[in-house]
């Protein structure tokens, strides 16, 4: 039906006929000379309908006239040099001068303009027509590219891609599994997976060296802007490997795609950095490093004063009072300072302490009453405060405190202006194995329960098991974590001592994972991979917060499809057929 793409055509073109098909962007009818901006997923050509001696013209003329926002057309015409150049677009130096226009389907008036900037919820209603703004044409274009990109290296170095089952056993990983109900075998059900975690070891024990899959992943847990009940995962695994063979590779990998579809150049190498630090500097396991502030912690200066907020999180083991210093910050209200406070609550602090140093030197604060004099104005040397500064004040468990300190560092970074240009990439290292929950009142796995320990020995993990670190490694990007892996269990006596400290017993082990604890036991090779998350790396690439933005057809954060309306009731037949009853609510 064309000859050329709209945003493909250039000087080199003419005088030659070309025949076009896209949308009308915008059309403008001067009164005798229509302008038409055509637009298809390469771009914008204008086209022109104006008056001449040929009798043909007259109708093209009359077709410009009536053509409409989002009119899908045809036009075909010769291609000449534009007298007034469009600096702005790719095709900004020429023109089409139609010679036919076919209006192959009238669009009616359109719930919005894409020059607009209509709510999420009316995009997602009409995400076909969302999907057709050029904005949203280039982020899905850098996330083909970003999957083009990583499928090019990887087959060049001897990885395969081996497809995983999509209905599989239901297996604990974090997060609810979506169901589905098996026909065949009444009152029993497959599991969507959450990843192929399980599927990859055992082809590592097959022998398959290197596998990688751009693998489809389903969790059903609450929707936010980086997350999604479906989603895509770069999943891979490596046998007869260490944690350096897996992070050398892939950050290898990184920096070339990341060269290739975004042209930035990632740090060679990798920062690194443990767990344990990260937290203590920057209260997150995935630091955002464009950001300088750092937390700093104080129990040792506040553990005898006069304010049993700090000084009982001071003297516990498990406690922890930490200061965040932010340059210029004096400069805050009394409302704005509140405002911090309620951001902190979201991640658990009852409550945030302040110190305000003016621009004159001037200390102001409401816990300053139980310091004396020297000790406070040491408390704020030790953080480095100076004139126009602000110091925030956290205390309670060290986890919680670390969570709502980080949160209010990012705030601040960006309420500030100090969030720096660029891309740091940074590894997180040596996190603890297990954390204790205390409502369920056991272990649960920090990374997930096929996660090697840094010991070798079974009885040393059952006696330190509150200390473990694991052999978890994570790769973060500008604050995002943008991908996770491990070295596996490789020992059948190993994995079966981590299920009993997870609270998992013999008979629901070999239930759950029988057929893995039989794979170990025949000569399972070391192994470990990662998994990156594609919507998250394409995100960053388009540069989006979102990746909605980057999923052809994402959900709501209400877990909604709202073009199709899904999820929707089934009928009782349909229910009846896979051996299902609706329970009323209530």
């Amino acid at each position: 039906m064309r000859s050329h793409l709209c945003g493909l055509v250039d000087e080199s073109l003419i005088g030659q006929t070309v025949t076009l098909c896209g949308w009308a962007d915008v059309a403008r009818n001067l009164g005798g000379v229509c302008f038409i901006d055509l637009r298809d997923h390469e771009g914008i050509v204008q086209v022109v309908a104006e008056p001449s001696d040929a009798a043909g013209n007259a109708e093209v003329l009359a077709v410009a006239e009536q053509v409409g926002y989002e009119d899908c057309l045809r036009v075909t015409g010769t291609v000449r040099r534009r007298h007034s150049v469009n600096a702005k677009i790719r095709t900004g130096q020429v023109e089409v001068v139609a010679e036919r226009i076919e209006v192959l389907n009238k669009a009616d008036p359109l719930p919005f303009h894409h020059h607009e900037n209509p709510g999420e919820d009316i995009r997602l209603r009409y995400r076909y027509l969302d999907l057709r703004s050029p904005d949203m044409q280039r982020k899905m274009r850098t996330r083909t590219k970003l999957v083009a990109a990583l499928r090019r290296w990887l087959d060049a170095r001897g990885f395969q891609d081996i497809e995983t089952p999509i209905l599989t056993k239901a297996t604990p990983e974090g997060a609810r599994d979506f169901l589905v109900p098996a026909r065949m075998h009444p009152g029993e059900f497959y599991a969507l997976p959450q990843s192929p975690q399980l599927f990859k070891q055992i082809l590592m024990m097959a022998g398959f060296d290197r596998y990688y899959q751009i693998a489809r992943c389903f969790r059903d847990e609450a929707l936010r802007a980086d997350r999604q009940l479906e989603f895509t995962q770069l999943d891979m695994e490596f046998a007869w490997v260490s944690e350096r063979d897996v992070q050398d590779t892939v950050e290898a990998m990184m920096r070339e795609v990341f060269r290739e579809v975004a042209g930035v150049e990632l740090a060679d190498p990798f920062p690194r950095m443990t767990y344990a630090e990260a937290m203590r500097r920057y209260g997150s396991d995935k630091p955002d490093l464009r950001i300088a502030l750092e937390l700093v912690d104080v129990a040792e200066l506040v553990k005898d004063c006069g304010f049993a907020v700090f000084a009982g999180p001071a003297s516990e083991a498990g406690g922890r009072v930490a200061a965040l210093r932010i340059p210029g910050g004096a400069s805050l209200s009394r409302k704005q300072i509140d405002e911090y406070a309620a951001h902190a609550a979201k991640f658990g602090a009852k409550g945030l302490a302040w110190a305000k140093i003016g621009e004159g030197g001037e200390v102001s604060s409401p816990i300053q009453k139980f310091f004396d004099a020297a000790a406070f104005s040491a408390l704020l040397a030790h953080v480095g405060a100076g004139n126009g500064d602000i110091v925030f004040f956290g205390a309670g468990r060290y986890s919680t405190v670390s969570e709502f300190m980080g949160a209010v560092r990012l705030k601040a970074g960006r309420d500030f202006g100090l969030v720096e240009e660029g891309w740091r990439p940074l590894w997180i290292t040596d996190f603890p194995m297990f954390e204790w929950d205390e409502e369920a009142q056991r272990y649960v796995a920090l990374h997930h329960p096929f996660t090697a320990p840094a010991v070798d020995d079974e009885a040393d993990l059952r006696a330190n098991a509150a200390t473990a670190v694991s052999r978890g490694y994570d790769m973060v990007l500008n604050g995002n974590e943008i991908g996770g892996g491990s070295i596996r269990i490789h020992r059948a006596s190993m994995q079966s001592a981590v299920f009993e400290l997870l609270g998992i017993g013999r008979e629901e082990a070999e239930l759950k994972f029988g057929f893995l604890l039989e794979a170990l036991r025949y000569g399972a090779p070391p192994h470990g991979g990662i998994a990156f998350g594609i919507d998250r790396i394409a995100a960053l690439m388009a540069g989006t917060d979102s990746i909605r933005d980057v999923i052809a057809f994402p959900k709501t954060t209400s877990a909604q499809c709202l073009m199709t309306g899904a999820p929707s009731p089934i009928p009782d037949e349909q229910l009846a057929e896979v051996h299902v009853q609706v329970r009323p609510q209530g």
